[in-house]
Parts: structure tokens; C-alpha cells; sequence
């Protein structure tokens, strides 16, 4: 995909993973719109970065688990921007419970409301738009917990795992249309939905020696965007940690 004149729109595009995406598209000539939910300050920031690379941006709210909220969403970025050619959905919620009798009834219903229902409901509001233009490109954020488990808990490693699954079902089924669907699972990276002194411990259990940064995982998600012939696959960033 060439990205000049392009429109993106990233979900949880506020801060670490997405806001990294954010910028990486603007750079590529992409206009971005920039979803958030609780953090308007910061998402107004991510557009300004995005508008000072001369393209343009927009600041969305809406919560991805809504879908009323996300078709509100599609529906203005396709009037003030003109279509959307990408999505990446990045929006996702952390809590850390290593074991399943600290995982409460409503943990786990958020969890999976945010990071598995919230993907289902972007793809499908956006999927329509995308089948009559017979075009476009999508990218969900999973997890390495989706691969093997991982340590902060079963509400989230099953939410994340549920997102693989998503994405090959989904990149089966718009291959037809010329859409791509594809997903990066990231390890341990050094954004906020990770307490500090947790991320000291999961450095170490890196083969690499530390965690990844945000523009690491970006960098995988524009591999997939811009290749038109990938779809159906997860891309692992986890500094080798563990191996598909």
C-alpha cells in the first residue's frame, strides 16, 4: 500500500502503542484519525503531532466496546475525512491478576468487552465501508499472553488469544474483497498500561535483555499495511521470547 493521501483510523491512538502507529502512518503521507476514550488531552496532542508532519488529523472519541459508539465513530471519520483505508486497533485495558481466584466476574467481563469485543466491533463497522471499496487494511494488536498464557492473567490472555483467532477468521473471509487483516503480538512493552516495577521484572525474562518500545511494534504493524499480499498472519515482537 502506498500511504500518500490515505486515511487511518487508530484505535486507543492516545498514547504507547497507537500513539507510535499514529505518527508512523503521518510520516508515511497517511491522514489519521486518532481515537481515545478518556484521554482527550493526549489524543489533541498525538493530531498536533500528526498535523506538524502535514497531514491531517482528528481526535474520535468513543468506547470500542460500545458498538453504537464505534459506527458514530466510522460514520464521522468517513464524512470529515472521505473513506477510511485503514484500521488498527490498538485500544486495550490491563489489569494485572496472576491467578484466576483474584480474576473477578466484572475484570473479566471488561476485559473482554474492551480487547476482544472492542476489535469485533471496529472490524465490523469498518468491514462494510471497506467491502464496497473492495479495498483496505486492517491490523489488531494482540499479545505474546494470546501465544502461551503469559503471567497477568486469564481474563487477559484469553481476550488477547481471542484476537488471533478474530483475525485469521476475519482474513479468511475479506480476502475476496482485496482487504487484509493481520495481527502484531507484542511481549512486554514499556507503555503505561504497565506498572513500572512489573516492567522491571519482565525485562529480564527477555532474551534481549529489556522490554520493547512503542515505534518497535509500529515499525511491525507498517510492515503489515504495506505489504498487499500478508494476510491472515501474527507478527510476534517479544525480543525473543517466544517463538511461533
Amino acid at each position: 500500500m502506498n500511504f500518500e493521501g490515505k486515511v487511518a483510523l487508530v484505535t486507543g491512538g492516545s498514547g504507547g502503542i497507537g500513539r507510535s502507529v499514529c505518527v508512523s502512518l503521518a510520516a508515511r503521507g497517511c491522514n489519521v484519525a486518532v481515537n481515545y476514550f478518556g484521554r482527550r488531552d493526549e489524543a489533541l496532542k498525538v493530531v498536533e503531532e500528526v498535523e506538524r508532519l502535514g497531514r491531517r488529523g482528528m481526535a474520535v472519541k468513543a468506547d470500542v466496546s460500545r458498538m453504537r459508539e464505534v459506527e458514530g465513530m466510522v460514520e464521522s471519520v468517513i464524512r470529515e475525512m472521505g473513506g477510511i483505508d485503514v484500521l488498527v486497533n490498538c485500544a486495550g485495558i490491563l489489569t494485572v491478576k496472576p491467578s484466576i481466584l483474584e480474576v473477578t466476574e466484572e475484570d473479566w467481563d471488561r476485559t473482554i468487552e474492551v480487547n476482544l469485543k472492542g476489535v469485533f466491533n471496529c472490524c465490523k463497522a469498518v468491514a462494510k465501508h471497506m467491502i464496497e471499496r473492495r479495498s483496505g487494511k486492517i491490523v489488531n494488536i494482540s499479545s505474546i499472553a494470546g501465544r502461551h498464557g503469559g503471567t497477568v492473567g486469564v481474563h487477559y490472555a484469553a481476550s488477547k488469544a481471542g484476537v488471533i483467532g478474530l483475525t485469521m477468521s476475519l482474513a479468511s473471509e475479506l480476502a475476496r474483497y482485496g482487504i487484509t487483516v493481520n495481527a502484531v503480538a507484542p511481549g512486554p512493552v514499556d507503555t503505561k498500561l504497565i506498572p513500572d516495577e512489573l516492567k522491571e521484572k519482565l525485562a529480564t525474562m527477555v532474551p534481549l535483555g529489556r522490554i520493547a518500545r512503542p515505534d518497535e511494534v509500529a515499525s511491525a504493524v507498517i510492515f503489515l499495511l504495506e505489504n498487499d499480499h500478508v494476510t491472515g498472519i501474527t507478527i510476534d515482537v517479544n525480543g525473543g521470547r517466544w517463538y511461533s
